[in-house]
């Protein structure tokens, strides 16, 4: 029991593999490129001529979309042109003796004006005029995109949805005609996850991806086709540079990949140690290590810390270098391009900019066309184990309508040498040469213990499985050439553990045959013994029972099950231990309900109660997969085999209670192999139904101790609680306010003079956009200057103005990367330290609920601390950065032209918030979909894991039916949502070219009617245009801020978490002369995760300094928990616990459990050598070599050691798994006598051993208790005799107690205990 609770339990290892799930994405994206993926087109194979038709205009509207912006630049080259000229014109002519004739600048004497080269001048533009024009041509392009993008985006989304429909369908329909070995191979987790993740993956690869794909790799080709119309050799000079960035880019992703993936496995070592500890959380509170353990998780911390400064650093480098390489590159294009324009007068000005920008803008697009490639390589890799499933014949098909059916069936099995293993277990044979006869009209039962193959005989009975040799045959037809359906029609089936749908209780009894009328499922549930309870209910019939059935007990649930057999009026009824779930009462109604039930019907019971086999016709007895025996009760009784066995040992059970009528027949406990059971069968998903089996196997076989000991509920009711947790945990998450950022730079602030810095270089960084703005505007306006050599000057200047900018913005990237990455990482350090160690300062009923188990602790330390980081540092930097930008821009703009700047700003927050726009719409719409699946999602997972009933019930189409519908809504929405998608995503494209209209038609005035200068138009638009764009982008590329402030608010809410046992060495009392008298005085108690059991039920016993203590009694009854209330794990409910006199809830706890060493049935040693386990006894000091050898020979261990090579420098292993038992036994023995408590507790300390080390251990033990009072909890009685106290517990309460002597003459429990010599437990 104790290690079920340690944390091993099956539903914590879950959690520990999401864990390292986490851990694995990263690993996984290297994995998936060698994996085998479907081919792009596959992804598209269910579409339909409809669907293809939208997809091949969508690409279309796609390319045409793509030409665009390289055509904006085409106007925006002219509109550069026209404004030179005007310039010049209006320079030309302040001087007052030229004049404008015929277009051409003239002298007052009518000749006309030639510059030094014998060019004539034009004048005469009409620059308002002009401007229209452009401005009409910029709204042209907006509305043409407004129109293209809305469609390209519309089709696209919408055929997807679609065929992500039709692929939903598929799916499901596929996986619900799998044969039941196929869902023992798949986890029904991992079938939910593909239903959700994996198909969204698909349908992010084959939706508005594509199309912007299209888009942008068309703008790429336009740009550079633009580039080369316009100038060949300044296209030529500019993509020469572009591999520069290109390779920039590239080392950065993957020097970055490298780092994290360092960071994350010098993270996995404090992880691992995370996880150690609070795995064995109780070892670490009872012998005081939490301190010590932080301190190691720390230590584990500083290397993870140093690669995530490097990663900083390298980040910050490549940043500063991409940045530098662009400016530089700036400087070289506008040095060459002015040559071009000036000297040999290739290129206009306006040529200049068109090539320029049309590379540019072409090798961005081809950059931001990546992240879709990466899309569409997940999507082909998500969609191969779903393409896979939906190719899979089923190897037993529920849905065919093959196999014929019998008209008059009697309902005579036989197994014919029937072999069989299960094909998740291939290895391990279940049933080895099986031959029953089951004749027609009797009932027949299967006994035997567990794991000897009844179960799986009645599974092939129903065809889940084939036999792999042999065959089962009905009425002498061989069944694998009957009709499934209508041969899972006759049999009815009531299993231990009954499934029941989250409908009511009329539709569950429904589920039994179609068409049922009500007046039939009165009978049958009067036939089932269930009509009483269910009209004693408000609702009747109509009351809903839950998920799985969990609002009824679990007899109503069993005689819901009986009547939803009875309803299908079947030939064949299959009992599978149908009753041993129950207590006495309801069993006897369940009973007398399966007794009317079997009438005139072929029966297959398996039983452990006798008393529901012995009226059987005929009794089988199986072993190891075979049937050893068969005859009636009184027959099998002679032979002395396998059921005579099972009779002795329960009679004998039956006698123990006539002292204690009240508890007849609640003698039920686990044998003693129980757990020995458990450990084989707990792999295969089948696990859990065998896991609850064995525990209740051979139920009574045993002599029994009165006290009903009911693990099934338990299990059970530990798997409800796990379902309803599922269900608060959605809800707990929504309740975390997000926390202050205040508070979270409270954190930080050792790391001030860091943040400063950074703060500075993303200042830096923020200007050089605006800075830009103004230099491009310059260039343009040398363009206009008359003298050449005040030109070429001018000219020089500013390309070397742009090589500082490129070399001061690589040391501000630098700075603000590397201070922010230094800042953060400490911070993370910090809050998982602080949060490590609020983990270990809880309580440890805390750790017991399954939201706090170790592997989800864990997580939430890696992810959390981590997230935090991102709402700080780089935040900051961001924020920073940002408002320098818009800040310097308004600065520069309003400055230059007010006026202006006031129209273009109107646009600001439309550009802005198209720049949001799309980087939203590139993360794609994936998340909304998840919610409006979720009712889908319930019906895939409720069918997925009951399989095997709804199988039983053949109703797979119901399932498919039911789940089809849920998926309507959301098609329909998704279908809507594609449209107002289409309609957003097209106005955040042309936003921008309406501003650009409005702007430079205002701007056209300005320069006609106030004397503008044009370049000063270009420098107030560029300048506010980028900043907006820049911002946009910006927000889309920071870390997900919210999320971020969630996560602060859960590490906050574990560090302002105050414990309800308070660890703390000044809390409480402490005293010197300990002397170790413990009492219990009316100690009631429940564990806090499972409220409903009560464990203690008024618990008084007491013994005094030096004397032995020891309990007895079944599992359960409450032995463990005693000593954990002594140790102060637990408080109790009611009643106290006295230590010297002295209440446990006032006495300081580390006090207390230095006084207390305790050694438990399964040992907890850390992965450390065997001296350091050992020095865990006392972590107050350090303890000395003599010490940890003196106490190694008292738990006769050192003589064990020094035969070692490493002597006491050894390391045990993860959990100490280098070592035997007796080993790690002894080991904790010599850590409990370092510790040199005053109280010894010895909790089973023995019963995992085998006898050669049990003895040697047992002689440690002898010697350890020598002058401490010391607690005892045995299952063999041998080693208690000695003890002064014996207690003898049952249900929470101590039934009798004295010496072994008193005890004996007394000749109640205990003397029967030791008479019968049976095992206890």
């Amino acid at each position: 029991m104790m290690k079920n609770k340690s944390g091993n339990s099956p539903e914590d290892s879950e959690v520990i593999y999401n864990a390292e799930d986490a851990d694995l994405k990263n690993g996984e994206v290297k994995k998936k490129e060698n994996a085998p993926t479907v081919g792009f087109f596959q992804l598209f194979r269910f579409s339909t001529w409809k669907e293809v038709l939208m997809m091949v205009v969508g690409s279309f509207c796609s390319l045409v979309h793509g030409a665009a912006t390289p055509l904006m630049l085409l106007v925006y080259g002219m509109m550069t042109n026209t404004f030179v000229e005007y310039e010049v014109e209006i320079l030309e002519l302040t001087d007052p003796n030229k004049t404008c004739i015929n277009n051409t600048i003239s002298w007052m004497n009518g000749s006309a004006v030639q510059r030094p080269d014998n060019v004539t001048i034009y004048c005469g533009v009409d620059i308002e005029a002009e401007m229209t024009n452009f401005a009409l041509y910029y709204i042209g392009i907006g509305v043409g995109v407004l129109i293209l993008s809305y469609f390209q985006i519309t089709f696209w989304v919408s055929a997807a949805a679609r065929q992500i429909q039709r692929i939903r369908k598929t799916y499901f329909r596929k996986i619900m005609r799998m044969e039941i070995g196929w869902f023992d191979c798949n986890s029904v987790g991992e079938l939910n996850t593909r239903m959700s993740d994996d198909i969204n993956k698909i349908n992010n690869a084959i939706a508005d991806q594509v199309s912007i794909f299209i888009e942008r790799i068309s703008t790429f080709i336009f740009g550079f086709m633009v580039g080369f119309i316009g100038g060949w050799k300044l296209t030529l000079v500019v993509i020469a540079v572009s591999p520069l960035l290109g390779l920039a880019a590239g080392l950065m992703a993957m020097a970055v990949a490298r780092l994290t993936g360092r960071e994350l496995k010098a993270y996995a070592k404090a992880g691992a140690v995370a996880d150690e500890v609070l795995s064995s959380i109780r070892t670490v509170a009872a012998f005081g290590g939490e301190h010590k353990e932080a301190e190691r998780y720390d230590r584990n911390l500083v290397q993870a810390q140093e690669w995530g400064i490097k990663k900083g650093m390298i980040i910050g480098v490549f940043q500063g270098y991409l940045w530098c390489i662009i400016f530089l590159c700036y400087a070289l294009a506008f040095w060459f391009g002015s040559k071009l324009v000036i000297e040999t007068q290739e290129l206009t000005p306006g040529g200049l900019v068109q090539v320029f920008f049309g590379v540019l803008i072409g090798a961005m697009n081809l950059g931001q066309a990546s992240p879709c490639l990466e899309a569409f390589a997940s999507g082909r890799a998500a969609a191969k184990s779903i393409f896979d499933t939906i190719d899979r014949e089923p190897e037993i098909d529920c849905f065919s309508d093959e196999g014929h059916t019998l008209d008059k069936v009697k309902g005579d099995i036989e197994f014919h040498s029937v072999n069989f293993n299960y094909p998740s277990r291939p290895e391990v044979k279940i049933l080895d040469d099986l031959n029953i006869v089951v004749k027609a009209g009797e009932t027949t039962a299967f006994v035997g213990p567990s794991g000897s193959g009844k179960t799986t005989t009645i599974q092939l009975i129903q065809r889940f499985y084939d036999p792999s040799e042999g065959m089962v045959s009905l009425d002498g037809h061989d069944i694998r050439s009957l009709n499934i359906q209508w041969l899972r029609s006759l049999i009815g089936i009531v299993e231990q553990e009954p499934v029941l749908f989250a409908t009511t209780i009329a539709e569950n009894i429904r589920y039994g045959r179609a068409g049922v009328t009500m007046e039939e499922i009165i009978e049958a549930s009067k036939q089932a013994n269930a009509y009483n309870f269910i009209m004693s209910l408000p609702q009747t019939f109509d009351t809903l029972v839950g998920e799985g059935g969990g609002q009824m007990s679990g007899g109503q649930k069993q005689r819901i099950a009986i009547a939803r057999a009875l309803v299908r009026n079947p030939r064949i009824l299959l009992l599978d231990m149908a009753t041993s779930a129950l207590d006495n009462e309801s069993e006897a109604v369940v009973q007398e309900a399966l007794d009317k039930a079997r009438q005139g019907r072929t029966t297959i019971s398996i039983a452990h109660r006798l008393s529901t086999i012995r009226n059987a016709d005929v009794i089988v007895g199986f072993e190891h997969g075979r049937a050893v025996e068969r005859g009636t009760h009184s027959q099998l009784l002679d032979r002395k085999g396998v059921y005579f066995t099972l009779v002795t040992l329960q009679n004998q059970g039956k006698d123990t209670d006539t002292d204690k009528p009240e508890n007849t027949a609640e003698s039920r406990v686990t044998e003693e192999d129980g757990p020995e059971e458990l450990r084989r069968f707990s792999s295969g998903s089948y696990e859990s139904v065998l896991r609850r089996r064995s525990l209740s196997q051979l139920s009574n076989s045993l002599p029994v101790i009165s006290g009903k000991f009911d693990l099934n509920s338990d299990l059970f009711e530990m798997e409800e609680s796990e379902n309803t947790n599922k269900k608060s945990k959605g809800k707990a998450k929504e309740d975390i306010k997000p926390a202050p950022v205040a508070r979270i730079l409270k954190y930080n602030r050792p790391e001030w003079p860091y943040m400063l810095l950074g703060s500075i270089g993303a200042a830096i960084n923020g200007s050089l956009n605006p800075m830009y703005a103004l230099l491009f505007s310059q260039i343009l306006g040398t363009f206009s200057i008359q003298d050449p050599d005040d030109q070429k000057r001018q000219i020089n200047g500013i390309c070397i103005l742009f090589v500082v900018i490129g070399v001061v913005s690589f040391f501000s990237q630098f700075l603000q990367g590397y201070s922010f990455a230094k800042s953060g990482e400490l911070l993370t350090r910090r809050l998982r330290k602080f949060g490590f160690q609020a983990m270990l300062k809880q309580e440890i009923g805390w750790f017991d609920d399954p939201m706090n188990s170790p592997g989800a602790l864990t997580t939430r330390l890696a992810t959390n601390a981590s997230m935090v980081q991102g709402a700080t540092g780089s935040q900051i930097g961001m924020i920073v950065n940002s408002l320098t930008n818009i800040g310097a821009s308004f600065i520069i703009a309003y400055y230059f032209s007010w006026k202006l700047s006031l129209v273009v700003t109107c646009f600001l927050p439309l550009i802005g918030l198209s720049g949001v726009f799309q980087s939203k719409m590139l993360t794609g719409l994936a998340n909304e979909d998840k919610t409006a699946l979720e009712a889908a999602g319930q019906v895939s997972s409720e069918a997925m894991s009951n399989i095997r009933t709804i199988a039983g019930l053949a109703k797979e189409k119901n399932f498919v039916a039911q789940f089809e519908k849920q998926l309507q809504a959301p098609y329909k929405a998704a279908k809507k949502k594609a449209h107002v998608y289409g309609i957003c995503f097209a106005f955040a494209r042309c936003v921008i070219f309406m501003a650009y209209a409005a702007s430079f038609r205002y701007g056209g005035y300005l320069v006609s009617h106030e004397g503008l200068q044009y370049m000063m138009v270009f420098r107030v638009i560029s300048a506010l245009v980028t900043s907006a764009t820049a911002l946009g982008r910006a927000s889309s590329f920071t870390p997900d801020y919210a999320k971020a402030k969630i996560s602060a608010a859960q590490l906050f809410q574990l560090l302002d978490r105050v414990p309800k046992i308070n660890v703390s060495k000044t809390e409480g009392q402490s005293w010197n002369d300990f002397k170790g008298k413990v009492e219990f005085k009316g100690c009631r108690f429940t564990y806090p995760s499972r409220p409903d059991v009560q464990v203690l039920r008024g618990l008084v016993v007491s013994v005094h300094p030096g004397q032995t203590l020891a309990f007895v009694g079944s599992s359960g009854c409450g032995k463990s928990t005693s000593v954990q209330l002594l140790e102060r794990f637990y408080d109790p409910d009611e009643g106290q616990v006295l230590i010297d006199g002295r209440p446990s809830d006032s006495i300081s706890v580390p006090f207390l459990r230095s006084q207390i060493g305790i050694v438990s049935q399964e040992p907890v040693l850390f992965d450390c050598s065997i001296a350091e386990n050992i020095q865990y006894g006392d972590n107050s000091r350090t303890v000395s070599m003599e010490e940890i050898i003196d106490a190694a020979k008292k738990a006769y261990l050192h003589d064990f050691v020094m035969t070692l090579p490493d002597k006491y420098e050894t390391q045990v292993g993860a959990q100490g798994s280098q070592l035997s038992r007796g080993q790690k036994q002894r080991i904790a023995i010599a850590r409990a006598i370092v510790r040199n408590p005053k109280i010894l507790l010895l909790d089973e300390a023995t019963s995992a051993l085998d006898t050669e080390s049990e003895k040697t251990v047992q002689a440690a033990l002898d010697e350890a208790r020598q002058g401490r009072t010391c607690i005892v909890i045995a299952h063999r009685l041998s080693t208690i005799q000695s003890a002064d106290i014996i207690a003898v517990m049952s249900q929470g309460e101590v039934i009798e107690k004295g010496t072994h002597d008193e005890l004996m003459a007394k000749k109640a429990a205990y003397y029967k205990l030791v008479t019968t010599g049976a095992p206890i437990s």
